[in-house]
Formats: C-alpha cells, sequence, structure tokens
C-alpha cells in the first residue's frame, strides 16, 4: 500500500525522539511517499517552512516519525528507495564555521564561500552561479530510528539505527538495513542531497529539497545486525560510526567481515584475506562528529569456481 504523508507542521520534525508521535502507522511491505525541506528548512518553492521552533527543530527537517506495525527490537528494518526527485535549488558552502577539517584546511577564519545551484532534476544536472555544471546523484543524507533512552536527540549524528549517515550510494534503487531500536521503529527521512563526495568535506553536499520520495519500509527477522548495511546493484556496503575514524573503520570491516561470512560461508580469517584484496574502506563522512567509513565489496568481486 502507498501512504502520501502531507508536507506540514506535524509530520515534520528536528530532533530524534521516543517521545514524538508517529504521524501514521503502517504495514511491514508498505510504501510511504512525501516530500521534505532541505537541511535547512527551506522548501521546494524556496521559501523556509514556518513555523519552527528553533529549540526543538534544531537539526535537519526530517519527515516522521513512522510506525511500522509489529517493529521490535532485535529486528531489522529494509529501506528501499523507490524513487527520488530533487527540487529546482541547491546550496553548498565552504568556510567561515569552526570545524577540525576548517581549521587543518585553514579556512574557519575566512568568509563563507557560497555556491547557489539551479537543479534541472529531468536532464540530471546541477549548474551554480559560475555556469559550472555536475551530473546530480540524489540521495536522503538522514534515513533513521531515534535511540532507544528518553529525551531529544540531535539528528547530526550517525547511530547504529542510521539517522545521517550522508552516504552518497544509497541512491534510488538501493536498500539500506537498519538495526531497530524501539517498538513501532518510528522511522524518520530527509537532509535532500543532489550531490555529494565520499567525506563531505566542505560539511555540506547540494542540500537541496526533495520534490518527492518514495521508501518501501519492509521487516525482517532473518538478520541479526549491529550496524547498518546496504545493498545496491553493483555492491554490499557495510557502515561503521566512531568519534575515532580507525574505531569507524574497523566496525565497518568487522560488519563486512560478518557479512561475507553470511553470504558466501566464509571462515572469518579467510574473509578477512580475501577482504584485503577486493573490499575497499571509504570515508563516507568527516564532519558530523560522529566519523563515518563505508566498506565496499562488489558483486563480483569474488568469483566461486569448482575445483577438479
Amino acid at each position: 500500500m502507498l501512504h502520501e504523508v502531507p508536507l506540514e507542521r506535524r509530520t515534520l520534525h528536528g530532533h530524534f525522539s521516543v517521545d514524538l508521535e508517529p504521524v501514521l502507522t503502517i504495514d511491514s511491505g508498505d510504501t510511504i511517499a512525501f516530500a521534505c525541506p532541505n537541511a535547512g528548512w527551506y522548501l521546494p518553492t524556496g521559501e523556509q517552512f514556518e513555523p519552527r521552533d528553533y529549540e526543538v527543530d534544531a537539526g535537519h527537517a526530517l519527515v516522521g516519525p513512522v510506525d511500522v506495525r509489529g517493529a521490535r527490537p532485535g529486528q531489522v528494518l529494509e529501506v528501499r528507495i523507490d524513487s527520488l526527485r530533487v527540487g529546482t535549488f541547491g546550496v553548498t558552502t565552504a568556510g567561515g564555521s569552526q570545524t577540525d577539517v576548517n581549521e587543518r584546511l585553514a579556512v574557519s577564519e575566512l568568509e563563507e564561500w557560497r555556491l547557489d545551484w539551479e537543479l534541472d532534476a529531468d536532464a540530471e544536472t546541477a549548474r551554480d552561479q559560475h555556469g559550472r555544471e555536475v551530473s546530480l546523484r540524489p540521495f536522503l543524507g538522514v534515513l533513521g530510528m531515534p535511540p532507544p533512552e528518553p529525551g531529544r536527540h540531535p539528528t547530526h549524528p550517525p547511530r547504529r539505527s542510521g539517522g545521517n549517515i550522508d552516504c552518497k550510494e544509497l541512491v534510488m534503487g538501493t536498500r539500506l538495513l537498519l538495526p531497530i531500536p524501539v517498538d513501532r521503529a518510528l522511522f524518520s527521512a530527509g537532509d535532500g542531497h543532489g550531490r555529494q563526495g565520499d567525506g563531505e568535506v566542505s560539511q555540506l553536499a547540494i542540500e537541496c529539497p526533495i520534490e518527492r520520495a518514495e521508501l518501501t519500509l519492509t521487516l525482517t527477522e532473518e538478520l541479526v545486525l549491529e550496524t547498518p548495511i546496504a545493498w545496491t546493484p553493483n555492491a554490499w556496503l557495510t557502515f561503521g560510526f566512531d568519534e575515532d575514524l580507525d574505531e569507524a573503520a574497523a566496525i565497518a570491516t568487522d560488519a563486512m567481515l560478518e557479512l561475507m561470512g553470511r553470504e558466501h560461508g566464509l571462515e572469518r580469517r579467510d574473509a578477512l584475506a580475501l577482504a584485503s584484496l577486493v573490499v575497499d574502506l571509504r570515508v563516507t563522512q568527516l564532519v558530523n562528529g560522529v566519523r563515518g567509513v563505508h566498506a565496499v565489496l562488489p558483486h563480483d568481486a569474488i568469483r566461486f569456481t569448482r575445483m577438479g
């Protein structure tokens, strides 16, 4: 069943919390469709969404939460990205703020630099005010559920239950699998990106509203996950998040070894030896307080042949 979520005050929030009232209840396998403002709460029309409580809504503009009937901790929520269409504009900035990366690159004290993008969803292109053009590859930066602890939680850090993952691979046609932390799942989504590089080094992608997104949410008990994983048409991905980049890489690698054992029946040391040859570690993002790393295993990287 397809559920249309209207873009209005009651369907938007700027933090994660188990105390937020669900905007709708769906069954496993149902699809939700929605539009959403960009991370700064700007609508597809170009106007900033109002009313907004800047204390409660300090984070990304998220649509939800959605109650998935029967969801409980220990299960896995599969989020299938069925379609994404960006709005007509986007923004990228650099410098002008105090971050670890900006300090290292000596741009913290400089005036903020801004690129304003005109987006053409049909042509799949973005053009800035200087006439430079890049191809669109849209995705949602935030896909996730709240921590089980009570109270308000910020939207910026990614967590084991998802959130601000900011992975450029989660485009249309991919499936993200998330460990469910709370009853009913309470899934939310937002933070439209028109295009981003691995690392998101300036702190922003092409931040844009989403004119329409369609996501199918399905429960599964066939997997036990400690961190998100994803399936794309080209590869499996496993994610690691931690304040320390080395630990984030270790978490992503550990999850990849588990995946290789599950998918290919490989003993752990055997999986590690093969992973050293065919798995790439990529920096997902450096800018959300918690560092992100994703390990990538192409589907055709290992070819199994019979001996003799």
